[in-house]
């Protein structure tokens, strides 16, 4: 209210955002919770209890939980829908494949059959949308708008193939008598004859299609990369850091994945590390210790290059004690450990120099230039010039913001 016959309407401030989103994410990440408590007994009850189908429902997990803290941190924001969707149709999948190998292949009369083989092919797109999460990220909008044909013609495949399923399973299920196989897969789906065949160049179609818009997706991050600087370079570091470390555990799962006894634990411990890739974009996305990204690098290099480094030359101390020198195993073994335990922290230190020399600069140059002020503060007499000495290293070591120096006189 101003002066007389004058009214300013009050400011409400902005409209609070629904709550709707936060429930759906909720409820989205209570059913990922479920699918994973539920598929422990399946599994058990169907045989197919094993270190890499924990290691996949628990990474499944990992994918929901990440998405959800997304989803309900910033609604607006398709990267946390698109976890929280990778995760829970990944988890459906496995426990429909237990289901399905219960009901149809041991013979248990169970409800619900026919719904189990309908969910069963949800790895599909579960993994399309999270190509489709690393294609948007870190904001959930395309890089560039001539990627937009690319969007269509994957989401137009990704449709095709997951309806395709959907019809060829309520076909098998109306004729009566769907047969699965010993992974819980539809055979007329995972292995198509007959009239089905058609169905095979389907899913040749969609595997390439899956596979080059995600080494396109992963081409362009990393150009993105090579051109971006400040946050957004340290999110792209995060997004292809979770990359480099999920691409090996995805290869020995491969690799070992009908493996038995030893090498079917290497294969799940491999696939375990695929949760570092929904970890890094959720610390991109959140921007939570971003720039944490420089030091875990150059630390997990420095300790790999460490454990490499030291379980060599313990393995070869073994060796020449043992069969050179003719020791005792147990003087060769307690020797080399005594060897290696004092050599860790030397090897440790100057390991940690080369690999922040190439991989982490700006804190090797800030080491030097601290090293270069403490010399130059030995012969230093006056207060003064070390004060704007010491100005002067900060600004360049840690270039803040702002800064201010507070003095007080000694006795005062």
């Amino acid at each position: 209210m101003t002066g007389a016959g004058t009214t300013v309407p009050l400011s409400r401030g902005p409209a609070p955002f629904p709550r709707w989103p936060s429930l759906a994410a909720s409820a989205l990440g209570c059913l990922a919770v479920a699918v994973v408590v539920a598929t422990f007994p399946l599994a058990s009850m169907s045989r197919q209890l094993t270190a890499q189908s924990i290691a996949s429902t628990l990474v499944a997990l990992v994918f929901a939980a990440v998405g959800w803290l997304i989803a309900v941190r910033q609604p607006r924001n398709a990267m946390g829908w698109l976890l929280l969707a990778a995760g829970v149709l990944i988890g459906l999948n496995f426990a429909a494949s237990d289901y399905t190998m219960l009901v149809y292949r041991q013979g248990d009369h169970l409800p619900l059959g026919a719904l189990a083989l309908l969910l069963q092919p949800s790895w599909a797109p579960g993994i399309v949308s999270f190509g489709l999460a690393v294609l948007l990220f870190p904001d959930g909008r395309l890089p560039s708008p001539k990627l937009r044909w690319v969007l269509r013609v994957y989401l137009a495949v990704g449709a095709v193939w997951w309806g395709g399923t959907v019809a060829i399973t309520i076909g098998a299920v109306v004729g009566g008598h769907p047969q699965v196989d010993s992974t819980g897969n539809l055979v007329n789906i995972d292995d198509p004859h007959g009239a089905t065949a058609w169905w095979g160049i389907v899913q040749i179609v969609f595997f390439v299609l899956l596979v080059a818009v995600g080494v396109g997706s992963l081409a362009g991050q990393v150009v993105r990369f090579r051109r971006s600087t400040g946050e957004r370079h340290q999110q792209l570091k995060w997004l292809l850091s979770g990359i480099v470390v999920a691409m090996p555990g995805l290869a020995l799962s491969i690799v070992f994945g009908n493996a038995t006894g030893f090498f079917a634990v290497v294969g799940g411990f491999g696939f375990a590390f695929v949760a570092a890739l929904p970890l890094g974009i959720g610390v991109a996305v959140m921007r939570y210790r971003l720039f944490d990204i420089d030091r875990l690098i150059s630390r997990t290099l420095a300790y790999g290059a460490v454990t490499a480094l030291l379980a060599g030359a313990y393995v070869g101390l073994v060796l020449l004690a043992t069969r050179e020198l003719a020791f005792s195993s147990e003087v060769a073994v307690a020797v080399s450990t005594l060897a290696a335990a004092a050599a860790f922290n030397p090897v440790r230190r100057r390991v940690q120099h080369l690999v922040d020399r190439r991989f982490n600069r700006a804190r090797y140059d800030s080491d030097l230039i601290v090293a270069a002020f403490a010399a130059r503060l030995q012969d230093a007499t006056d207060p003064g010039a070390t004060t704007l000495d010491l100005s002067a290293t900060v600004q360049r070591a840690l270039e803040p913001a702002h800064l201010s120096l507070w003095i007080t006189e000694i006795g005062s």
